[in-house]
C-alpha cells in the first residue's frame, strides 16, 4: 500500500547542484513527486557562513518508514554529505523525513518559517 510523504531537501554548498542531484535521486524511489519551489533561508545554530537552499517534496511510497530513512541517508552519503564537514558547517545535502501518512515527524521543523511557507505548495 502507497504511502503519503513528504520530504524536506537543503543544503548549504553548491546549492543548486546539490538540489537537482538530490531531486533526480529522489525521483528514482519516490511514485508521483511534487516539489515545491527553492527557497533560500538564513542558517541557524552554531555555523552560519553559508545560506540554505530548501525545498519540499510530497509524494508516495511503497515500503516502511524506517526502509524510506534508510534510503534517505544512504543517499545523503551518496551525494557528499558526510560528519566531518557536517562539524564545520558544511551540508552538501540534508534530506529530512517530514510526513510519513499521518504521523509527523521533526516535529521543531514544522514550525520554521520557510517550511511553513513551502506546504502551502504542496
Amino acid at each position: 500500500m502507497p504511502h503519503h510523504v513528504i520530504i524536506s531537501i537543503a543544503s548549504n554548498h553548491s546549492q543548486h547542484e546539490k538540489l537537482a542531484a538530490a531531486r533526480y535521486e529522489l525521483c528514482q524511489i519516490l511514485d508521483n513527486p511534487k516539489f515545491t519551489t527553492e527557497l533560500w533561508t538564513e542558517p541557524m545554530g552554531r555555523h552560519k557562513e553559508s545560506l540554505y537552499l530548501n525545498q519540499l517534496v510530497a509524494a508516495s511510497y511503497e515500503g516502511t518508514e524506517t526502509g524510506l530513512n534508510a534510503r534517505l541517508k544512504q543517499l545523503e552519503i551518496k551525494l557528499g554529505r558526510t560528519e566531518q564537514e557536517r562539524r564545520f558547517g558544511i551540508v552538501d545535502i540534508d534530506l529530512d523525513l517530514l510526513l510519513f501518512d499521518n504521523d509527523r515527524l521533526h516535529l521543531r521543523d514544522w514550525e520554521r518559517p520557510y517550511i511553513q511557507q513551502l506546504i502551502k505548495e504542496l
